[in-house]
């Protein structure tokens, strides 16, 4: 064989082993990907871990005072049995967890910030197993531990939380609760304590079935109810309440599957009470009496049942005035001056924040004030995040007509449009003018909403000039 030929052969041989090589550390590291567990942990949050643990307390008295708290030996003693074995787990450590049952025939489950836990017996009667409880239970419990609850109000409420916090109003008269009603967050309909992400939930099964595992549950009998009351559309009276706050993040059974694959491998016998029984206790329970619901706060704009509210009649034009002596409002990046004699009324729903006087608070709306809030917009176009913010308040109030738009200006050097409005006012008899200027910004679009009566906006006018002069960005 000549030479050429044998350094061809070499040549060929390492390569051969070099792609060898390289097909074994590419195999091991898939291999080291595939046994690493996601790293699950808190998002932003305004609030500390003790909020959280005084927040869950106030809140759970409010919830026994709305709810029939079941005092039933059987079924106490079953779901606080399954509770001590899931908040003894490395993972549920730090937090305070109490485990109670609701006499609520609907299916669902919850846990408030920082531990308190309810049941509800509809839950139990929907089980197939002790693990599909041990399994919801789980899953609420790691909302907690990722602090979901106080991460959904902390972005929630971007303008009014970081000025109530660094106020040192959280925890004053009325507690923390007391505060956050004021802040319009509470456990109402809708509470963005209460209802969380795809996103939420996908990393509340991935933390439920590892503390499960190490409970001694399997953890696929959590995504298996889950999915099993999904199924059920012909229950949907029952479901509609949990199927709303747990949004499916898709295909729970897969990935819980691909989850215990990473998990030490256990033996799942913690599955030993007596479920049936448990049921039985549960069918002879008396009917809960019917509670008052919490009233809803009203959607519009502005303004809301739980605000105050004036008169209504056209001679508050003087006391719902806007004074020249302003005050600062500090919210998260944007800051701005109001007047001293307005309070601050943030709103849970539309995310808004109502400046106003309680005499310029009228029928659920504003008549005399401001709104202000930062939006999302389509491409972060100024003109079209405009139009769509007018059509919006324009779908509120339909009386609402657009007078002038277009004029352009620029605040804390950031474009911005100033468009007129005019409209049907609160007060009685009396028509309104409005004015409402968006500011382009890289995370959307802030505006203020300036609302006068119309024969006073020439009153008003100078010391909105004044508020619009003040708008300072952090960034």
């Amino acid at each position: 064989m000549n030479s050429t030929a044998q350094k061809t052969r070499r040549m060929f041989s390492r390569t051969k082993r070099m792609i060898a090589v390289a097909v074994v550390a590419a195999a091991a590291l898939v291999a080291q990907q595939q046994t690493k567990l996601r790293d699950l942990k808190p998002g932003f949050n305004l609030f500390s871990k003790e909020q959280d643990v005084q927040m869950g307390r106030e809140y759970a008295q409010q919830i026994e005072q709305q709810f029939t708290v079941v005092n039933d030996g059987t079924i106490n003693n079953f779901i606080q049995g399954i509770g001590r074995r899931l908040a003894s787990t490395r993972e549920a450590q730090g937090f305070q967890y109490t485990f109670k049952v609701v006499n609520e025939k609907s299916i669902n489950a919850f846990a408030l910030p920082g531990g308190p836990t309810f049941t509800h017996t509809g839950l139990i009667t929907a089980a197939d197993n002790e693990a599909q409880i041990a399994g919801v239970l789980a899953h609420e419990i790691s909302h907690v531990i990722l602090r979901h609850s106080t991460n959904q109000a902390s972005k929630a409420q971007l303008l009014a939380l970081p000025a109530a916090l660094a106020g040192g109003m959280l925890g004053q008269k009325g507690g923390i609760t007391g505060t956050l009603a004021q802040l319009g967050i509470g456990l109402g309909a809708n509470s963005v304590l209460m209802k969380f992400s795809r996103g939420a939930e996908r990393d509340a099964d991935l933390m439920g079935a590892r503390i499960m595992n190490e409970a001694g549950y399997n953890p696929i009998e959590m995504a298996r109810f889950f999915e099993k009351l999904e199924a059920e559309t012909g229950r949907q009276g029952k479901l509609s309440e949990f199927l709303s706050d747990h949004p499916n993040p898709g295909n729970r059974v897969k990935a819980v599957q691909d989850e215990i694959r990473l998990l030490p491998q256990r033996s799942y016998t913690a599955d030993a009470g007596d479920l049936s029984a448990v049921k039985a206790a549960v069918q002879r329970l008396p009917a809960a009496p019917k509670k008052t619901p919490q009233q809803q706060m009203q959607q519009g704009r502005g303004g809301g049942s739980s605000m105050p509210q004036g008169s209504g009649n056209p001679s508050d034009y003087t006391a719902a005035r806007p004074s020249s002596r302003l005050r600062d409002f500090q919210g998260g990046e944007v800051t701005f001056s109001y007047p001293d004699n307005w309070e601050v009324f943030p709103n849970e729903q539309t995310r808004e924040i109502t400046i106003a006087s309680k005499a310029g608070m009228v029928g659920g709306g504003i008549g005399y004030g401001m709104i202000a809030n930062m939006v999302q917009t389509n491409g972060g176009n100024l003109d079209r995040g405009t139009q769509d913010l007018v059509n919006s308040f324009r779908q509120r109030d339909p009386n609402l007509q657009v007078a002038s738009q277009g004029q352009r200006f620029s605040v804390n050097g950031y474009n911005a449009i100033a468009t007129r409005m005019q409209g049907q006012s609160p007060f009685q008899g009396t028509n309104e003018a409005l004015v409402l200027v968006t500011v382009e910004r890289p995370q959307g679009l802030f505006f203020i909403l300036f609302i006068a009566p119309e024969r006073d906006m020439n009153t008003a006018q100078p010391v909105y000039d004044q508020i619009i002069r003040s708008i300072r960005f952090s960034r």
